[in-house]
């Protein structure tokens, strides 16, 4: 018969909503329920006991809904917390890939560059993983603490962006890269701008399917997969809801666009605690 629960999804704000656009692609069965955490956007600058601070007080959450797995879709906060907010929750759990083996198959040369935030930066993750996979491999990182405050504005183009942007990626071009890693689910929103940057012949790895995938995979190893042809899906704010809206509106193409019945909720976490 399936398993009717509904996923969860979470991220700092709005960039998770492109893994859910995947979650979507992938399992259009699924009930899923998504958590942008606007009121506190962004996590990338904040001390790592704040992050998993918020991290415990968004599980609550999930838990009164009674989902069957979560995502955790901020690089961030799966970096510093994903460890051990697995073993203290009634659900499955999963985080956003880091897209090592990815970048690994994509790269000629196995310079690898990542873009992330200075909290998932600072935390080594990407690296560790990449070389989990490739030892000899050359990693160049870079922190870009200005991007998620300009995406969740929603400037998505424009002069500002493309002075950050440019900022940021020059010394991953000079690095010789080939391949870069997205690690922040918001980045994939301004793909043209660091296109524009990086030139062509630079791979760009989005670990949203990869996330997606995962989280198939792991719902179908706990037979959790529905039955249903067709899901639902809330998008729950903490914050200024009509800015996520108009954000979603305009930025973010669902697949099955005409089908889908999208529920905007404000929701408070002090609620769940």
């Amino acid at each position: 018969m399936g398993d009717s629960a509904p996923i969860g999804i979470f991220d700092s704000g709005l960039g998770g909503l492109t893994v859910l656009r995947e979650v979507l692609n992938l399992l259009p069965g699924e009930d899923v329920i998504y958590f942008g955490d606007t009121a506190r956007t962004p996590y990338g600058s904040r001390p790592p006991a704040e992050i998993l601070r918020f991290l415990h007080e968004i599980l609550p959450f999930f838990s009164a809904q009674q989902v069957k797995l979560a995502i955790i879709a901020c690089n961030t906060m799966k970096a510093i917390g994903f460890e051990q907010a697995g073993t203290k929750v009634p659900f499955l759990l999963t985080g956003v890939n880091y897209g090592a083996r990815a970048a690994l198959a994509a790269s000629r040369n196995k310079r690898i560059g990542v873009m992330a935030t200075a909290a998932t930066i600072a935390s080594g993750k990407h690296v560790q993983a990449i070389k989990a996979e490739e030892p000899a491999a050359a990693v160049a990182v870079q922190a870009c603490p200005r991007l998620v405050p300009l995406i969740e504005q929603g400037k998505l183009f424009g002069p500002e962006l493309e002075s950050a942007v440019t900022d940021y990626l020059l010394p991953l071009k000079e690095a010789a890269i080939d391949a870069l890693i997205l690690g922040c689910t918001h980045y994939p929103f301004i793909i043209p701008v660091i296109r524009q940057v990086m030139g062509p012949d630079v791979v760009l790895i989005d670990p949203a399917r990869e996330t997606a995938a995962e989280a198939r995979t792991t719902l179908a190893h706990h037979d959790k997969l529905t039955t249903r042809a067709q899901g639902r899906v809330r998008l729950c704010f903490s914050a200024d809801l009509p800015r996520a809206e108009q954000f979603v509106a305009g930025a973010i193409e669902f697949p099955w666009a005409e089908e889908l019945s999208l529920r905007f909720e404000l929701v408070n976490l002090l609620d769940y605690r």
